[in-house]
């Protein structure tokens, strides 16, 4: 058993007696008893009685990025900033009076943000 699993049960316990679900001495006597437990069977008891916490939403963009989808983003950001200089030294060669470039790096930056966005992320610990 881990610290962050003692502190996932206090963190819920603390929840609870925020939301009412606990008093202040029920929740502070339960904390003690965690931060003191050595087994998870020995957290078990402790939020026995409470609801169980939500389930992480799908559309839950809170945890950090897999390494995959890094890597991923990665690629895309460098293909982008390769196509973003192509770009600029094409308006600077032909002399341009107007930057046209400007519509394709939006584009290429609104992808950008997209895939940020929609990129696959880890689950956020368990709470």
């Amino acid at each position: 058993m881990s610290d962050a699993d003692r502190e996932a049960v206090a963190d819920r316990l603390r929840q609870a007696a925020a939301d009412g679900r606990l008093t202040l001495d029920e929740s502070d006597e339960r904390q003690q008893l965690a931060y003191a437990a050595r087994t998870r069977d020995d957290l078990v008891p402790l939020t026995a009685d409470l609801p169980a916490p939500e389930p992480a939403r799908s559309g839950d963009r809170a945890g950090p990025l897999t390494e995959q989808a890094r890597r991923r983003l990665t690629v895309h950001a460098a293909v982008a900033a390769v196509l973003a200089v192509l770009l600029v030294f094409r308006w600077a060669a032909g002399m341009g009076w107007w930057f046209w470039p400007v519509w394709p790096l939006f584009w290429i930056g609104v992808s950008l943000a997209v895939h940020y966005f929609l990129a696959e992320r880890a689950p956020k610990a368990a709470t």
